[in-house]
């Protein structure tokens, strides 16, 4: 991933909200927004270090984790800060936002306790590894306070390309979308080696359904989260198969593919590897009168009747985006709360994971339910 982030220049050509010189909800113009993380493992340490760390507005003043290495960690990159082994006592400080990178698996319950601790919220993807997980982030998120920002680190959501090409598509001028392919194929995390068997699953908790969701849960619910976010709404339905094939560590998928239909009759279709080399990591819109590919690399778009696509290139990581975009947000009171798209999110690819698993097609009802 890029290094690189957006200078203040950036941000204003990006069409993000200006700073404002007044003073909004308690934060004056010049003042930093006091960040908690949760979680400072390989992801949780990244964004700190490479996007929240690097934002002028931001400060890391308390570190949890459950490990004293990544403390210990934490204690030489930034100066005075608390750290903490139980994410009850972070909380219980008075640190104005949370960054939650925890395993999958205990989203939910780190998710309500900051919502209950009326704590701004930046939380890594996906909501939970189960159906009653992300209900549990639904149920938290209708609850929270209204004056608090609640984001989710679906980067897609927030890169200034992918806005771009969303209101290229929702304005109308290529027509409507009438089909959507999706892939995420590309080699998977690396695992682990040389940890204590009481240990094993703490550190690769990636490779068990159990903890992580499964690859299509983990991984792919950002596809996922794009075609819902551009088509308004969820699938209804899902159907699909999978297999391990070369990965036969933990439990997990190595690759699959899936069909998804949405109530207007819509068709997604959806394949993923962790296996081969190959990469293609990207969602096509099909429309009426062109197609719009998306991808953390940039836009492609086709006009019909032009032979060559418009070509937008993205060169630097939009986690910043994300990030740049939250902090914003809680200094100038533009707030939202990401908590129930995220789990629905979350619950389209749950659906299609359960449709492989069981070999039969599964509905938005029965996931719900589930």
């Amino acid at each position: 991933m890029s290094d690189q982030h957006l200078t203040r220049r950036e941000v204003a050509a990006a069409g993000l909200l200006l700073l404002k010189p007044a003073t909004v909800f308690g934060y004056q113009a010049n003042s930093a927004v006091t960040v908690g993380v949760i979680g400072y493992g390989g992801r949780g340490s990244y964004v700190t270090n490479n996007c929240f760390a690097k934002n002028e507005y931001a400060r890391i003043t308390e570190v949890c984790d459950l490990l004293s290495e990544p403390r210990d960690a934490a204690k030489q990159k930034f100066t005075g800060v608390k750290t903490f082994e139980s994410y009850q006592d972070l909380l219980a400080s008075n640190v104005d936002a949370v960054y939650i990178a925890t395993p999958v698996y205990r989203h939910p319950e780190h998710f309500s306790a900051a919502v209950a601790a009326r704590k701004h919220i930046f939380m890594e993807k996906p909501a939970g590894a189960d159906a009653a997980g992300c209900r549990q982030v639904m149920e938290a998120a209708r609850k929270a306070d209204p004056t608090k920002r609640i984001s989710v680190d679906f980067q897609q959501r927030y890169g200034r390309d992918y806005k771009a090409a969303y209101q290229l598509v929702k304005s109308g001028e290529l027509g409507k979308i009438v089909a959507i392919r999706g892939s995420w194929m590309g080699n998977g995390p690396k695992i682990k080696e040389n940890i204590p068997p009481a240990q094993e699953k703490d550190a690769n908790w990636y490779f068990y359904r159990a903890l992580s969701g499964d690859m299509i849960v983990e991984q792919d619910c950002h596809n996922i989260d794009v075609v819902n976010w551009f088509m308004g709404s969820h699938p209804v339905i899902a159907s699909g198969y999978g297999s391990r094939k070369v990965r036969m560590y933990g439990d997990v998928l190595d690759n699959l593919a899936a069909t998804f239909a949405f109530a207007d009759g819509t068709v997604f279709n959806y394949q993923a590897s962790q296996v081969g080399g190959f990469r293609d990591i990207s969602e096509t819109f099909i429309c009426e009168k062109g197609s719009v590919n998306t991808s953390r690399q940039g836009v492609k778009i086709w006009r019909v009747g032009k032979p060559d696509p418009e070509v937008i290139t993205t060169n630097y990581d939009i986690t910043l985006d994300a990030v740049n975009d939250f902090l914003d947000g809680v200094r100038t009171n533009r707030l939202e709360n990401m908590g129930v798209a995220a789990a629905e999110s979350t619950l389209t690819a749950i659906m299609a994971r359960e449709a492989i698993y069981q070999m039969r097609p599964m509905t938005w009802d029965q996931i719900l339910k589930s």
